[in-house]
Formats: structure tokens, sequence, C-alpha cells
């Protein structure tokens, strides 16, 4: 098989973007990750469903190193990741797309490194989301007619619970604009095995606190309704994105950061 350069890492239901697609199976160090192969035009794209086929994985127990390790693996050089999010900046709405630059990681027990031992290794993240990925994402997805948010910080959190109003608000004061569960884990790997990764955020709700409750169900409603323009978005971006990395700091990410 052909091997996949591109890879979108997000929610069951993408796999009917690809022609011919094939269903793989990938033994890694840190266990099995499953995900779909097939083509985007002339373009070999894999997609993985981080909790699973069935939405069965809460997102404290995404076998996040397996997931990107193997997709390094089959070759992928850039990763799109897929995240519903609540809105802590009150200016950002349900339905509203967001592109994060940059992330405050809040989560506490999960593996979120390849590099336990020697060589100690430290990777840069002064950009934390690849710049060249995210602005052919904002090119193609200022063409969906959705409000689309060019800057944001990410709150990544623990789950599986919601979080509570106090916390929301101090994450607030802090300077972040959305928080979700899985994505700044994916980002901090996928730079250390020097993979480009950008985030696409679907607002799907307001935070707790700026909302009488929350539900899955309300997050589930939302992404249906902006599902087949978001699709489009990601099929163009895809086909759009150059093979070879030349403006980002990803692909170079390990030429410092190691000690002697």
């Amino acid at each position: 098989m052909e091997k996949a350069k591109f890879a979108l890492i997000g929610g069951s239901g993408f796999e009917q973007l690809f022609q011919q697609a094939e269903q793989l199976h990938v033994r890694t160090p840190y266990g099995v990750a499953s995900m779909t192969v097939g083509a985007v035009e002339d373009r070999m794209v894999a997609f993985m469903a981080r909790h699973g086929e069935a939405h069965t994985i809460p997102p404290h127990r995404v076998n996040f190193r397996a997931n990107i390790w193997a997709l390094h693996q089959i070759g992928v050089d850039r990763i799109i990741g897929l995240n519903a999010v609540g809105a802590v900046n009150r200016d950002f709405k349900p339905c509203d797309i967001v592109v994060p630059h940059d992330f405050i990681d809040f989560t506490k027990t999960r593996p979120a490194t390849f590099y336990d031992e020697a060589p100690v290794t430290h990777v840069d993240l002064s950009q934390p989301y690849c710049p060249e990925t995210r602005r052919v994402l904002l090119k193609t997805l200022k063409k969906t007619g959705l409000r689309v948010w060019q800057k944001a910080v990410f709150l990544c959190t623990e789950g599986p619970r919601y979080e509570t109003p106090a916390e929301v608000e101090m994450f607030r004061r802090l300077g972040c604009d959305v928080l979700g569960m899985t994505g700044a884990t994916e980002a901090v790997l996928a730079r250390e095995l020097e993979m480009c990764y950008a985030a696409v955020c679907c607002v799907s709700n307001m935070a707790a606190g700026l909302q009488e409750k929350l539900s899955p169900a309300e997050t589930s409603k939302v992404s249906k309704l902006i599902s087949p323009r978001l699709e489009q978005a990601l099929i163009e971006a895809v086909k759009a994105l150059p093979v070879a990395r030349k403006d980002c700091p990803c692909s170079s990410a390990l030429r410092n950061a190691r000690f002697p």
C-alpha cells in the first residue's frame, strides 16, 4: 500500500471521505493503533478515530502515544486534529470554527512524551501548531461561510468530566478562548516525532457557567449541523497542503533538542 503523508484525527464518520478505504491495525511500542487509509483524489490520507469507532474510549484513556507513533510509522508528515470544544471566550459562539495558535495543558495523568529516558529531549513549542498547516486550513475554512477564528488559546483538560464554572473563570482569566480534552497532547507528541500538527476546533457549546448545563448530546447536534461544510473544507485543505515542508519548525524539531 502507498504510504499516507497526511492524517486526520477526530470523531467517527470522516472515513466516508475516502475512496478505496482500507482498515489498518498498526503495532507500536505503545500498543496497537487502528486507522482507515484511503485516497482523497490523488493523495493517500489516514483517518484515526481517537475515541474508537463506536466512541468507547474516554479522553483520559486515549492511547495518544500509540496513535501518533502509528501515523509516523506509516509515513505521515502532516496531521490535522479535529476537536469539539467549549467556548471560554464570550465572543465565541456554538458552530464557530477555531484554528488555535497556542495552548495551555492542564492534563494530569496521561503519558505525554516519547522521551522518558536518555537522551534527555526538550522540544521547542514556541510555535505549538504548525504555521504552514494553519495557513492552509484558514484559507480553506474561510470559504465555508462559517465564522472562523484564526487565533485562539486552547486549554486542554484531563476529562472525562466537564469543567466547573470556577475553573472556567480561572481559564478565562489566564487568557484561554476554548477548551477540550485531547488537542494539546497530540500536538506535543507530533512535534516530538517532527510531524506537523494543526487543530480545527468546532465550538459545540459555551463552557460551564456561561450556559445553564452541558451534555454530550449538544456536542453531537452541533457537529451534525456543520459537518458537510467542514468535511469539504478538510478535503480542500488536504489537497492544498504542500508535500515538502519548508516553512515550519516541525520537521527539524529535534535538531537542537537533545543533551549530548
